[in-house]
């Protein structure tokens, strides 16, 4: 038979949880196309355009397109 947590114990990990999130990035990685352009405000057409002239840079995974958040940062902050 297991036995159920203690209150310390469920605390404990509840501490735990909170500080392992304390150490995550406060912004993403990467984003979708899709994402790009909801965050932005630049058109998926133009996107794409920048895409393809290399002034945003991407990462395919699959058949998905990621762009680095960075670039979408350094894009829109000139």
């Amino acid at each position: 038979m297991t036995r159920s947590p203690t209150i310390e114990e469920r605390r404990q990990a509840r501490q735990e949880a909170l500080a392992a999130l304390e150490t995550l990035p406060a912004e993403p990685i990467s984003v979708r196309v899709s994402t790009a352009v909801k965050l932005t405000g630049i058109p998926r057409s133009t996107l794409y355009e920048l895409i393809k002239s290399g002034e945003i840079e991407t990462v395919k995974i699959g058949r998905s397109t990621f762009i680095p958040y960075r670039c979408l940062r350094r894009l829109v902050e000139g």
